[in-house]
Parts: C-alpha cells; sequence; structure tokens
C-alpha cells in the first residue's frame, strides 16, 4: 500500500510539474501577446495622432488659398505684397518666443492674419485673440497696418460665428461651393 501512495504522490508530482511548466509557458505567451498588443496601441495612437495633425493641415491647404480673394473681394486688397503660408517668426521682443502663424497677407494698409482650425472651439479664438495681442511683437514692420483677423474653418457653427463677431474677428467658412467670410456685415458695420 505504500508503494502504492508513492506511485501516485510520484505521478502527482509529475503532473504537477507538467501544469507548472505549461502555466509558465502559457503566461511568457500571455506577456508576449501584452507587449504585442501595447506596441500596436502605441503605433495606432502615433497615426491617429498624424491623421489628426493632417486634418489640420488639410483645411489650412483648403483655406489658404482663398485669402488673396477674400482680401481682394472684401477689403479691396488689390495688390497682395507679401503673401505666407505657416510663417513661422520669432518674437522681435523676447526671442525666446517664437510662433507659427497660418496665412499672413499684406496688403497696402492691413495685414490680414488667419487662423484656422478643423474643429472650431472658443478655446481656439481665446488663443488666437491672445496672438493678435502680440502680433506687433512679431512683426513691428506692420505696426502701421491695420490687422484684419480672420479664423477659419470648413464649418462654422452658429454660436462660434456669434463669439468670433462679438470679439470683432471675420468668420470664414464654406458657403455653397467657396470659402467666403460669413459675419462681414455684422463686424464691418460696427
Amino acid at each position: 500500500m505504500h508503494t502504492e501512495l508513492e506511485e501516485k504522490v510520484d505521478r502527482l508530482e509529475a503532473l504537477l510539474g507538467e501544469f507548472i511548466i505549461h502555466t509558465k509557458m502559457a503566461f511568457t505567451r500571455l506577456e508576449r501577446s501584452l507587449d504585442r498588443m501595447e506596441e500596436d496601441r502605441r503605433q495606432m495612437n502615433k497615426q491617429w495622432g498624424e491623421l489628426a495633425n493632417k486634418m489640420g493641415t488639410l483645411v489650412e491647404d483648403i483655406v489658404a488659398p482663398n485669402i488673396p480673394r477674400i482680401a481682394k473681394e472684401y477689403f479691396g486688397c488689390e495688390d497682395v505684397e507679401f503673401f505666407g503660408i505657416r510663417v513661422k517668426k520669432r518674437n522681435q521682443k523676447d526671442k525666446a518666443k517664437k510662433r507659427e502663424f497660418d496665412v499672413i497677407a499684406v496688403c497696402d494698409d492691413r495685414v490680414i492674419i488667419n487662423e484656422t482650425k478643423s474643429t472650431p472651439r472658443i478655446d481656439y479664438i481665446n488663443d488666437f485673440i491672445e496672438i493678435l495681442k502680440e502680433f506687433y511683437d512679431y512683426f513691428p514692420e506692420y505696426k502701421e497696418k491695420k490687422i484684419i483677423p480672420i479664423f477659419a474653418s470648413l464649418y462654422m457653427p452658429d454660436d462660434i460665428v456669434s463669439f468670433l463677431t462679438k470679439n470683432g474677428i471675420y468668420a470664414m467658412g464654406m458657403k455653397e461651393d467657396t470659402m467666403n467670410l460669413i459675419n462681414f456685415s455684422e463686424i464691418a458695420n460696427k
């Protein structure tokens, strides 16, 4: 009976040993799978970020070519002396500050400053208002020119247009088949 018990214990130990080996192997495979999933997640997040950035530049690429026409039709700018897209400039008062301006168009006595967002939000407009306050610190050469601020997006909800109008900023969005200033008369008649 003692021998039979020893054989059963030996078999149980062998089975337990195999179970432990298989469990370790399963955990190792699970760890590898989790590592791969984490890497896949990181890659997916990177791709989402790249797509979001591309969406932003896509809208900018649609808006920018419309600015010279808007300058001419709405503000009488016949001759645009400077037109820049994604202009990077250092602050002339604080050399540590640098920023990018989506579009700048200069003509006669005016400077059109355009900020474009794929999804317009009040926070973005507030940021744009702050940028406008510092504009001459970046471009002191235009101090004698009037700033014409234009905030653009493909679609402009009514509450965004109202907020822009209240702050004296032109709202540029799609109307029919081209970009137009949605609140031109409201601001021009102020």
